[in-house]
């Protein structure tokens, strides 16, 4: 596990949110965010979780306008991107032991910081922030109130292997000692790669270069592509999560926005989990994106319509 980047906290706030950090399981320092809500008696607190490889500076604007809806905003880094620690030397790989690590992690910020406030809470999650809210929902029923789950990371995409494929070549490869090299065709970060002409995460250019102008500010944000470790936990995690057992026990009210044009996870597999879930809303957008809050007004107004209809 490698240190804390350079200039952790140098710079305590940025655009509403104030930064600090707190240690977590093995020694991992995890930075998280806040930011209070607009002059005004707050309406609640909003938990944002963020997907894989992202960041917080990659959420300024979402956060701006929860602000400006009057809900303070915690938020944080996972292990193993962003500005918390990395677990690899080389801070480019997207690694996790298992899906526990996030949870645990999760669970102390929650319990430490988001609890303390007293007021209700919502969690607004994208991707993989999105399934490791499901954990959380399954293991501390009624600590939510509600959750808007955005693209969430219910099955993966893995093309052009097929899924079951997939599956075998991480298991085989973490049991050879591989868990920590990158899977086939993965990488360290590299900006010219990251181009918008063809990409699949959103149609907004302006949007798009939001992560690319903050990594080349600061470099030790960029993340690289996953691990077979990272894809064996993912899928492990995701045979759990559909589990009838577990959907079951989640209470919590859910909307579920899925986007019509989504390659990086399964709208399908969506879908059928919200079906599962005992309170879930399932709502399509139309030609978006996988990063609907990263997407063009249009497609963000449709989310933001349902989240002020709560």
């Amino acid at each position: 596990m490698t240190g804390p980047p350079r200039n952790l906290w140098a710079d305590q706030h940025q655009k509403g949110l104030s930064w600090d950090s707190f240690t977590s399981k093995n020694s991992c320092v995890i930075r998280y965010g806040r930011a209070d809500a607009a002059p005004g008696r707050a309406r609640g607190v909003v938990l944002l979780l963020n997907g894989r490889s992202e960041f917080m500076e990659k959420y300024n604007e979402v956060v701006s306008e929860l602000v400006h809806r009057r809900y303070k905003v915690f938020s944080l880094d996972w292990r193993g991107q962003g500005l918390s620690c990395r677990e690899t030397a080389n801070r480019h790989k997207g690694y996790v032991d298992n899906y526990g690590d996030y949870l645990y992690d999760l669970e102390l910020f929650y319990t430490r910081f988001v609890k303390a406030e007293g007021l209700p809470v919502t969690i607004v999650a994208h991707s993989m922030g999105g399934h490791i809210a499901l954990r959380f929902m399954g293991k501390h029923r009624g600590s939510i109130q509600k959750a808007f789950l955005v693209s969430p990371m219910i099955d993966i995409n893995t093309a052009p292997f097929p899924g079951i494929l997939a599956r075998f070549l991480a298991r085989k490869a973490c049991a050879a000692g591989f868990s920590r090299h990158y899977v086939f065709g993965g990488g360290d970060y590299c900006p010219e790669k990251n181009r918008f002409k063809g990409n699949i995460l959103t149609h907004d250019p302006e949007r798009f270069l939001m992560e690319q102008k903050a990594i080349a500010d600061n470099p030790d944000l960029a993340l690289g592509g996953v691990t077979w470790g990272w894809l064996k936990a993912s899928f492990d995690s995701i045979d759990l999560v559909k589990s009838p057992a577990f959907t079951a026990g989640i209470k919590t009210p859910i909307v579920m926005v899925s986007a019509e044009q989504d390659t990086v996870v399964s709208t399908s597999a969506q879908k059928r989990l919200c079906g599962q879930l005992p309170h879930c809303r399932f709502v399509s957008i139309p030609g978006a994106f996988h990063e609907i809050f990263h997407e063009t007004d249009p497609v963000r107004q449709v989310f933001w319509t349902h989240f002020d209809q709560r």
